[in-house]
């Protein structure tokens, strides 16, 4: 992986050596608690009755859907105008992936994108429109098509504009915003190469048109190797059936691939000789290069990666030197699945390996992390992912050196955070 080593000592420690030491740590504080009147007696929460320890609480009928704590209030989905259309109807909500755990996302904070607001659909009134170059066209209701043999599969799904207002430089000191357009969810639907075995398709056809039933009637075209892949139309998210801003009731899902070829409330899939040139593929959705002209219909998400935590949303607070401290992210590839992960504290110079945690899945988000103890210093802490088809998230130099700045998609150079020396978190942009 042509990595170099950070030689710093005591930078790293086992995660066996940290919970060990965090135990030790943990029964000193506790004795030093039990010995200690004084620290007993200035804590009302450990002297006195705690107020929700005194009264019933709500009956088990008290939300029929199930809320957050209140205490939770401020993490939720986010916009600004700045990534708005002049109204909110054409916009992007963004999640709080800096207070999120594991890999999937709640229903209720995955990221948001539409293109003329969020459709209400009676799925009694739900058509699917089957045609084209197959053998038997078809019109299926929402029961017919879940009469097909269902899977589960858990996968990314990520706006191509993720990122994209960083081409010139961090434009938002959050990691919300700047990498918020993306989540990640386990689905339930059906393969479409599983209705088309029953529909029988035409040899010549090479592309799909999915075409969505809100105001926009959002439109893109998919080549059927991938559709005969691993492309789903989906019902079903985490267990329930999508959300309305999610594409109630029924959505496409092409693993990997750009957010916006996952079409939403569906209606209709035709299959031509020729991909059909949709607004959304020649105004929209395609990258300008330094020569003036635009790459046109590139759709995997390239290998990508984020530090979590910290990050502008969560500093370090009350660390002192010689802490021991994870350092947390998320690494994601729409190729394949993430190999590695590395991690440098000096803005790419050197680089040290993560531990990735937790499910390693294909197209789907990958945790990883790295016990890091603190030397109280200044740090520009950068994350790099390696798939496992072979390529490496590259530098901003790397990136912009073919593409330019002048680009919105598809961007996936590496980000820094900068570490101040006391605990705040600040995005940076590391250029040579």
């Amino acid at each position: 992986m042509n990595k170099s080593l950070n030689t710093q000592d005591n930078t790293s420690v086992s995660r066996r050596e940290f919970f060990k030491r965090a135990a030790s740590v943990s029964a000193v504080a506790a004795s030093t608690v039990l010995l200690s009147k004084e620290a007993l007696a200035d804590d009302p929460a450990i002297m006195h009755h705690v107020p929700w320890g005194q009264k019933l609480g709500f009956p088990v009928t008290h939300n029929r859907y199930g809320m957050p704590s209140p205490f939770e209030h401020n993490v939720l989905r986010r916009n600004t105008k700045l990534l708005a259309s002049g109204n909110f109807q054409a916009s992007i909500a963004v999640a709080p992936i800096h207070e999120l755990s594991g890999i999937i996302v709640p229903n209720g904070l995955f990221f948001s994108r539409s293109h003329g607001g969020t459709a209400i659909v009676d799925p009694n009134e739900f058509r699917l429109m089957i045609h084209g170059l197959v053998e038997k066209e078809i019109v299926l209701t929402l029961d017919q098509l879940k009469k097909y043999p269902s899977v589960t599969r858990t996968h990314f799904i990520e706006c191509p504009a993720n990122g994209g207002q960083e081409w010139r430089g961090p434009q938002f000191n959050s990691l919300q915003f700047a990498k918020g357009f993306m989540s990640c969810a386990e689905w339930t639907g059906v393969y479409i190469k599983d209705i088309l075995k029953d529909l029988g398709l035409k040899p010549e056809a090479q592309w799909m048109l999915a075409e969505g039933s809100d105001n926009s009637e959002m439109g893109r075209t998919v080549p059927v190797d991938k559709v005969l892949d691993d492309a789903m139309l989906v019902w079903g998210q985490n267990g329930e059936a999508l959300r309305p801003e999610q594409g109630y009731p029924v959505r496409l899902l092409v693993p990997g691939w750009e957010g916006n070829l996952c079409v939403k409330w569906l209606k209709r899939l035709k299959f031509s000789t020729e991909p059909y040139y949709c607004k959304e593929e020649t105004s929209k959705y395609t990258a300008l290069k330094p020569t003036g002209k635009a790459i046109q219909h590139f759709y995997a998400n390239e290998v990508n990666s984020t530090v979590t935590s910290p990050s502008p949303e969560k500093p370090w607070k009350d660390v002192k030197v010689g802490d021991l401290i994870e350092i947390e992210g998320l690494a994601w590839s729409g190729m394949g699945t993430i190999n590695a992960v590395d991690l440098s504290f000096d803005g790419g110079k050197n680089y040290v390996e993560a531990e990735l945690k937790g499910l390693v899945l294909p197209k789907c988000w990958t945790r990883w992390s790295y016990i890091y103890k603190y030397e109280g210093k200044k740090l520009l802490l950068t994350s790099r992912a390696i798939d496992d088809a072979g390529y490496i998230q590259p530098t901003i130099d790397q990136e912009t050196s073919v593409m330019g700045v002048e680009s919105v998609y598809h961007r996936n150079a590496v980000e820094t955070w900068e570490v101040t020396t006391d605990g705040k978190v600040n995005h940076v942009q590391i250029r040579s």
